[in-house]
């Protein structure tokens, strides 16, 4: 086969070498100075253009225009030679795979700017999301342009789906858990019921979000380590999402002794009442003698703190604290204590 290419090519003149040389060499400079002043404009243009699109366009040439320019040139180039048939079929192919592989770049890099111009305009749509999307069109083109691939290079496509959609099911039945991980991803990026930077409790666990993945998402703790879930089975717990609280409603118990006067004990919800209230965020709810207690008279109140910060939370809690303590002291009311007392009847007093 060898031996007749080289046959074949000695058909060509050392003239028809030489033109082919130098449309190559003009055509590649000519390419060259066309890109330099496209370039110049570009930047010269970058007042009427955002740095983005500018970026997006200069990569897009670069990446895409070039290339394509020198094949084109080399396509022209050789043209005029006479190279045989096994060589023209594989230029043939050749150019096909390189048209091919260049216009699946060329749709994924306008899919890539249209996503990012969609992005900058709604804000209800997070950049996670984007990425998915972009994520699943790109491999739908990528699939659709090896699909054309293989029909141009004259592969029985028919036969090939037929045969691919017998083994996807195959696939898809060996992978489910896979595939509910990932339309449970997008079920993350649509529905938001979380993203990064909520602090979250799932179960017994609880944590900051700190990456969603196409399968998993991963949590720091508060202890430091890193929590990894499934998307699937993440969504199919009870997730409790603290960064969307608004106020945190707060109930706690005090107990005081139960040789506490009733006037003294009438007073108490005022007085706790009244340091709630001098505490900035917080709203008081209500505050009663609540119920008798093996060894206290219980003191039931609740309040809310604005916001979901859990420093915030503990900070004010402590103050409530601290102050009541306070003015039990001033008020001379003492805390409960778990305590017994024990009668002891006489002997005679049995006997009797």
């Amino acid at each position: 086969m060898f031996k007749k290419i080289i046959d074949t090519l000695s058909i060509n003149t050392g003239q028809d070498y030489l033109i082919s040389l130098i449309i190559l060499v003009i055509g590649s400079l000519l390419f060259r100075l066309l890109i330099f002043l496209i370039f110049k404009i570009l930047r010269k243009s970058s007042k009427l253009i955002t740095e983005k699109t500018l970026q997006l366009i200069q990569k897009t040439v670069k990446k895409i225009i070039i290339p394509l320019g020198y094949f084109a040139i080399l396509y022209l180039s050789l043209e005029r030679l006479t190279v045989g048939n096994v060589l023209t079929q594989i230029f043939r192919y050749g150019t096909i795979v390189v048209f091919t592989y260049f216009g699946i770049r060329t749709l994924n890099f306008l899919v890539t700017y249209f996503l990012e111009k969609f992005y900058e305009k709604k804000e209800n749509f997070s950049r996670e999301m984007i990425g998915g999307i972009s994520l699943i069109t790109r491999g739908i083109i990528w699939l659709l342009g090896i699909i054309f691939l293989l029909d141009n290079l004259g592969l029985k496509v028919k036969t090939l789906i037929a045969g691919i959609g017998i083994g996807g099911i195959a696939i898809a039945l060996a992978t489910q858990k896979v595939l509910a991980d990932l339309f449970s991803y997008f079920a993350i990026l649509l529905d938001k019921p979380f993203k990064e930077g909520d602090f979250l409790i799932i179960d017994n666990y609880l944590g900051v979000v700190e990456h969603i993945g196409i399968k998993t998402t991963r949590i720091r703790s508060l202890h430091g380590e890193e929590l990894i879930f499934s998307n699937n089975d993440l969504l199919n717990s009870r997730i409790k999402n603290y960064i969307t609280m608004k106020e945190r409603r707060v109930l706690f118990n005090l107990g005081v002794e139960y040789s506490t006067p009733a006037e003294k004990l009438k007073q108490i919800p005022d007085m706790i009442k009244a340091i709630i209230n001098g505490i900035e965020d917080t709203k008081f709810d209500r505050c009663h003698f609540s119920k008798y207690g093996d060894f206290n008279l219980i003191i039931e109140t609740v309040f809310y703190i604005i916001g979901a910060d859990y420093n915030k939370y503990m900070d004010i809690q402590q103050r409530v604290n601290l102050a009541i303590k306070k003015k039990f002291e001033e008020e001379g009311i003492e805390f409960a204590f778990p305590t017994q007392t024990i009668h002891l009847q006489q002997e005679e007093e049995l006997k009797q």
